[in-house]
């Protein structure tokens, strides 16, 4: 029997991902460096707050085209201290806002104040949410897994303990890291991965604000550097992420391993037999030996 392995994009083993809330007018610098080094995110707005600070609605299609838009609700609440009827109508208004505005689906979201519980995720999903960044990060699992590994002199644990696994659950999607958390040094690490019997995901969350506030837009220009225009990263939205994963779960595998059928339209990669990377393209059924 072949022995299956699933791989990102163009059969890659790694993948990074970021997403930045609020839309507000620093974008317009994050978005020029994300440009420069072809890196991709996703960007959450809310789409009942127009003021000097934000970007304007009208600007938002060609803006963010090469990127995702996803829901962080109309007026950016605290959720759990709201009643279930603004919960919902804070969800799928700015849901319906977006898609209008933009042009296209919109299926993420990141909860404002990191504020939520198990019956707004009950809810989001019901809406058609397909993922929901939740708060804070993988950062002090990162720093115990590191501190531990010195400790025992051993190597750095790997997997999702290390910050780089990917979620058992993308309705409570944790990201690896905030930008002021030693973004650099993370992507250095992240850089040198290079056991391909592991998928590993980086995912990186903030504020475009914070870099003006605290001065140090050269942290999110030196990672840019390092990490960009690498043939062993797939660059990709959050949704991108979510979406690929329900494409592999799709495949329709039989005799013993030997044919796959993918119903999806987009291609899917594997590998097989620790040795050749196959695309899987939609609708089509690939012989695997």
């Amino acid at each position: 029997m072949n022995r299956v392995y699933k791989a990102f994009k163009d059969g890659k083993h790694k993948c990074l991902t970021l997403s930045y809330d609020d839309g507000k007018i620093e974008d317009y610098r994050l978005l020029e460096l994300f440009k420069k080094y072809n890196i991709k995110a996703t960007f959450n707005l809310n789409s009942s707050i127009k003021d000097s600070k934000h970007i304007p609605q009208n600007e938002w299609r060609e803006l963010y085209k090469d990127h995702e838009v996803a829901v962080h609700t109309m007026t950016h609440p605290t959720m759990e201290r709201c009643s279930t009827y603004q919960i919902c109508e804070e969800l799928i208004e700015d849901k319906n806002n977006l898609e209008h505005i933009m042009g296209r689906p919109v299926r993420g979201l990141a909860f404002p104040n990191g504020s939520y519980n198990e019956e707004i995720i009950n809810m989001a999903k019901s809406l058609g949410f397909k993922y929901a960044r939740v708060a804070g990060d993988k950062y002090a699992n990162i720093c115990s897994a590191k501190f531990f590994a010195k400790e025992a002199e051993g190597p750095i644990l790997l997997g999702d303990e290390t910050g780089f696994g990917m979620p058992q659950d993308f309705m409570h999607w944790l990201p690896t890291c905030h930008h002021n958390h030693h973004l650099v040094s993370l992507g250095k690490d992240f850089t040198e991965l290079t056991k391909k019997q592991y998928l590993y995901m980086m995912y990186v969350w903030g504020h475009s604000f914070e870099f003006e506030r605290n001065n140090n837009w050269e942290v999110m220009e030196e990672f840019c550097k390092i990490i960009s225009n690498r043939d062993d990263i797939w660059y990709a939205t959050n949704l991108e992420v979510v979406e690929y994963d329900e494409a592999f779960k799709n495949l329709q595998f039989f005799d013993r391993n030997e044919y796959v059928y993918n119903p999806s339209a987009q291609s899917v990669w594997v590998v097989i037999n620790n040795e050749k990377i196959v695309e899987l393209k939609g609708g089509t059924t690939t012989k695997l030996s």
